[in-house]
């Protein structure tokens, strides 16, 4: 299904979130050698009235996340590593009292299929209370290069889980705040994927509540990237996936960015082995745009027309592409212009971490909750 006019509501809106309240909890141990494979550190109880939440976190007035995309492309991301640390320990803070009243949170680590590196990942499932007998889950991948899974998600995990789904977050390899070597790991578009395919087998493995076969994914930006690939390379894995504003051609990306500045981001350690024109066929193979032809399940993809960061010289063809090869599969929509851009779908207020609900923010989120509640919560 294929559609490109907005402005029209549809379906029933996100539900209203009341704003968070902060207490104070013990953060998650900041590096990952205070943890164990298998480890877990769970937050759930009843909600607690506190300060605002811009006040608790000391939040500016965009997450780091959205500033960096609002910027169209990211400066090589610091190597303050101490720095990162206690900012991943304010975000996990930040998600443990975000969870208290709505959800049942964990901080877990996996191995990573490719047998290298231990993956932290937060898990979120609805709260006991006589639940189905199995639930569906959603692997949910954070957007930026160098990014982790950031606060502005927090309304968008809550409606998630309020609608039964188990959802899985994995900080795959080059996420920021788990240390220099888990930075310096970063593998763009290669071994960060199988660590998003590993979930799968942490979710059958570990939570017996979840239905194997009722597993999606989403992902934003570069996420939407890692799920493109994570579904056309493991397409058993997964019942359907969604991939919002996705990177979708690297050749068409490094034209466009500046081959030396994107190749010091997305490549640091030269694990490419090269520029586009010199390793054609690798970046032929982690650009989703080459793979349409192996499309298995549902996908939904939604893009914006002023998308300075995935510009819609690169997300058009993508789109293109499926609804000409793929069209009894694919589920695309071109938005003209939405509020935000890059980031039109998740846009919160800083201090309330409300979403805005702009019109096309809206369409979008009632159109991904539509698809995943049509190929999930079936039964087959």
């Amino acid at each position: 299904m294929a559609t490109r006019c907005v402005g029209v509501r549809i379906g029933t809106s996100l539900t209203l979130l009341g704003i968070l309240g902060f207490g104070v909890l013990d953060s998650f141990p900041a590096s990952l050698h205070s943890l164990r494979p298998g480890h877990r550190v769970t937050a759930a109880g009843p909600a607690a009235a506190a300060p605002a939440v811009a006040d608790a976190l000391d939040l500016p007035q965009q997450s780091d996340g959205q500033r960096g995309a609002a910027a169209g492309l990211p400066d090589v991301a610091s190597r303050d590593f101490e720095r990162a640390l206690r900012q991943q320990a304010d975000t996990d803070r930040a998600w443990r009292e975000a969870s208290r009243g709505f959800m049942r949170m964990e901080k877990i680590l996996y191995r990573s299929r490719v047998g290298d590196l231990d993956i932290p990942a937060f898990v979120f499932q609805p709260l006991p209370s006589a639940p189905p007998a199995t639930q569906p889950a959603i692997i949910w991948v954070h957007e930026n290069v160098r990014g982790h899974l950031y606060e502005h998600f927090i309304p968008y995990v809550r409606e998630a889980v309020r609608r039964g789904y188990v959802v899985f977050a994995p900080e795959y390899r080059g996420s920021i705040g788990y240390g220099e070597a888990f930075y310096d790991a970063i593998d763009y578009g290669g071994a960060e994927v199988d660590d998003v395919i590993t979930a799968v087998s942490v979710l059958k493995a570990r939570y017996v509540s979840v239905d194997p076969s009722r597993i999606g994914i989403i992902g934003w930006s570069h996420g939407g990237l890692i799920a493109l690939l994570s579904a056309f390379r493991n397409p058993t894995g997964f019942r359907a996936a969604a991939a919002i504003v996705p990177v979708a051609n690297l050749f068409q990306r490094f034209a466009w960015k500046g081959e030396e500045r994107l190749r010091a981001i997305i490549d640091p350690q030269n694990r490419l082995g090269g520029l586009p024109a010199e390793r054609r066929a690798i970046y032929r193979e982690r650009s989703p745009l080459f793979h349409v032809d192996e499309l298995k399940i549902p996908l939904l993809v939604h893009i914006a027309e002023n998308d300075e960061d995935v510009n819609i010289e690169e997300a058009l063809p993508l789109v293109d592409a499926l609804r000409a090869r793929k069209p009894s599969l694919a589920d695309t929509k071109v938005y003209a212009r939405p509020a935000g851009g890059h980031l039109f779908d998740r846009r919160v207020d800083a201090r309330t971490l409300q979403p805005e609900n702009t019109p096309e923010q809206m369409d979008s989120w009632n159109r991904v909750w539509r698809f995943f509640e049509v190929q999930l919560n079936s039964q087959r």
